[in-house]
């Protein structure tokens, strides 16, 4: 890598909140059921203890912080003051931390996972209150047989509950996530829960297809999943929905809404998710949390990762800190490309050269190859800022493209 490519990119955090009421058969994250009462006091304790050390560890006292996510498991879990708690330890440990409690238009987005079968009015309203700006609800399915069958704890009654309680909550956007290509689903069945989410007016939907994960209870049953040719139809004819109805897509499974203001568009894309996929850098604190740090002045790209189970992590004669590696210069392209590609907006090779530090012939064979076959296209030829972008053909065949990055 060479000093004068790399840059430092926007600083996020990711928060892990590892508890769940029931482990989902789909799920791959790293959740554990409950046995008894949340920790709250020791896990925010143990978060902003792991917050310091990586702090320290990587120098970063005079960053900004772009973003907050909490997610998990199930962060709604936790009462409104253990967020109230969380969020102002943090905020305190940034430069632009006091700009939180001034104008909302100066606020950075902080958004926190919710399960409709933990919340009720109050809560969402104390989350918005504790520093939430946004919230993202995990409904997956607004058809009881499909809920039952995903393991979700909530009902169709309380998914649609929860998007009311968000609308009059305080916070300033919020998020349904919704699944399609679920066991026995017909393409009616898929559409129906698309137009129910659409009609509850979230501001942003990530509307994504069922995958069968490695360690997972689908994994070891499987259920019989839709066919092929039902998936690209419920895909195309949903795709079209959303577009009617206002959504923009703007990665290979997130919508928003845009709000028109007196001065300008105000984008309700995810602040958080979009540096994760423009290769900007974040901690990672909580149970088995992922980061990603660069560092400009040793020209070096790090990832870490948590200790995994809470036991562990709560232990305090134990560093939370499991796994720091490097990325290698071999590795930095199709890291890159994977977060990238995933995008509908396009990026310059400049952009390239500031996230990885590595020039752009390490690239621009391989982008031209994509072009062959196009997957993609050179919309801007200017020197210095060619630009380019992924193909529709290529959003359909990512995993090829992403192939020729490897």
């Amino acid at each position: 890598m060479s000093t004068n490519l790399l840059t430092t990119p926007p600083l996020s955090l990711y928060i892990h909140i590892p508890w769940c009421v029931e482990k989902c058969p789909y799920c791959d994250f790293n959740s554990h059921a409950l046995k008894s009462k949340v920790p709250e006091q020791d896990y925010v304790q143990a978060l902003i203890a792991d917050l310091d050390a990586d702090i320290e560890r990587f120098n970063l006292q005079n960053r900004p912080l772009h973003s907050i996510f909490i997610g998990g498991g199930t962060p709604s879990l936790f009462s409104a003051q253990s967020i109230e708690s969380l969020l102002q330890q943090v905020f305190s440990r940034f430069i632009n931390g006091a700009s939180q409690s001034s104008a909302p238009e100066k606020l950075i987005e902080v958004t926190l996972e919710a399960n409709p079968g933990t919340v009720e009015a109050d809560k969402f309203i104390g989350f918005a209150k504790a520093g939430v700006t946004r919230l993202s609800i995990g409904v997956q399915s607004f058809e009881s047989e499909k809920l039952v069958k995903l393991g979700r704890i909530h009902n169709v009654d309380q998914a649609k509950q929860a998007a009311q309680l968000a609308t009059n909550s305080g916070v300033q956007s919020f998020n349904l996530d919704l699944m399609h290509g679920l066991p026995n689903q017909t393409i009616e069945n898929a559409l129906d829960d698309l137009k129910t989410a659409i009609n509850l007016k979230p501001d942003h939907l990530s509307w994504y297809q069922l995958t069968i994960e490695p360690n997972t209870a689908f994994h070891s049953k499987p259920p019989k999943l839709p066919q092929d040719e039902t998936l690209w139809n419920i895909q195309d004819e949903g795709f079209k929905l959303l577009a009617d109805a206002g959504y923009k897509q703007y990665e290979i499974s997130a919508f928003s809404l845009e709000a028109e203001t007196k001065d300008k568009k105000e984008t309700k894309q995810c602040q958080h998710n979009l540096n994760y996929w423009r290769f900007g850098d974040y901690l990672g604190i909580g149970c088995g949390a992922h980061g990603k740090i660069t560092d400009v002045d040793t020209n070096v790209v790090h990832r870490t990762v948590k200790v995994k189970h809470p036991k562990g992590y709560l232990d305090a004669n134990r560093d939370p800190l499991d796994h720091l590696t490097t990325v290698s210069s071999e590795e930095l392209p199709f890291e890159y490309m994977m977060n990238q590609l995933r995008l509908f907006s396009p990026f310059t090779l400049t952009h390239y050269q500031q996230r990885t530090g590595l020039v752009s012939s390490t690239i621009l064979p391989t982008l031209q190859q994509a072009q062959n076959k196009q997957l993609m296209i050179c919309i801007d030829e200017a020197p210095n800022q060619e630009t380019w972008q992924v193909t529709p053909l290529g959003h359909r065949y990512l995993n090829d493209l992403l192939e020729l990055f490897l």
